[in-house]
């Protein structure tokens, strides 16, 4: 396959499944496995791609919540929301220095995926017996900076899944709500990502070998393909449950195992 038509896959790919709880990271793997792996710069930049289309999205949101910072709500909204990312910050970290790197099989993408599956539809169990919240507490913000710390060691995991589902558990059971603090804090997050590639890249002197004109056409399909796949996820979620993407993850684990 012509490499600028795989570039142009794995970008689609990544838009789609971002945001959807089915794991990028996971299928962009997966792709990799029989497309040729790429740099780590490059999986984390057509990420960021996909993060612009939420930036895109929730302008109108952000801006209200920068300019009127002075407000109680909006002040305590990006506290929250800051909480969140250094607990991120420092987990990811934590897990570098501890030397853990993303596996290089399928396998453990399968089962991730897989048990990811069963844990939407316990999530899903649990939320329909609570009354429907849309508050923001201290304890969502952690559980979310936590999710993002477990979806980054476990490729197959899907962040938006984990924080997603975190903030339900946490007690915000409102799944627009959960969502938009999901994306919010995964736009610092994937930013300072592809951020701290580039920082690795340039100190160990290896910028010249990245294909940037393939990266930039991998972050705009992503960033393309994501603003679709995020605008219908937002309508879909105001009616319809979660179940369809366990039953999905689930499938597709057990059909990557019989594969393997």
């Amino acid at each position: 396959m012509d490499n600028f038509l795989q570039v142009i896959l794995l970008g689609i790919i990544e838009g789609i499944t971002e945001f959807l709880p089915i794991s990028s990271t996971g299928h962009l793997l997966i792709a990799q496995h029989w497309l040729g792996r790429r740099s780590d710069l490059f999986t984390v930049a057509i990420q960021a791609g996909a993060i612009l289309a939420v930036v895109v999205i929730y302008w109108t949101r952000l801006w209200n919540l920068l300019v009127n910072f002075t407000e109680p709500a909006n002040r305590d909204y990006l506290y929250k929301l800051t909480l969140a990312f250094l607990i991120t910050v420092a987990g990811g970290l934590a897990a570098k220095a501890m030397g853990l790197e993303l596996p290089e099989t399928v396998a453990p993408i399968a089962w991730a995926l897989i048990v990811g599956g069963v844990v939407i539809f316990a999530v899903e169990a649990y939320a329909d017996r609570q009354p429907v919240r849309d508050t923001l507490t201290w304890s969502v913000a952690v559980w979310v900076g936590l999710a993002q710390v477990l979806a980054a060691v476990f490729p197959g995991t899907s962040r938006s899944a984990a924080t997603i589902f975190a903030a339900m558990l946490a007690g915000m059971t409102s799944r627009p709500a959960a969502a938009e603090f999901a994306f919010l804090v995964g736009i610092p997050t994937m930013f300072a990502a592809t951020a701290y590639e580039t920082m690795k890249m340039v100190e160990a002197g290896s910028m010249a070998d990245e294909n940037f004109g393939e990266l930039a056409l991998g972050f705009v399909v992503s960033a393309l393909v994501a603003f679709v796949a995020v605008k219908w996820l937002l309508q879909y979620i105001q009616t319809h449950r979660f179940t369809i993407f366990a039953w999905y993850r689930i499938a597709l684990g057990v059909l990557l195992l019989a594969l393997v």
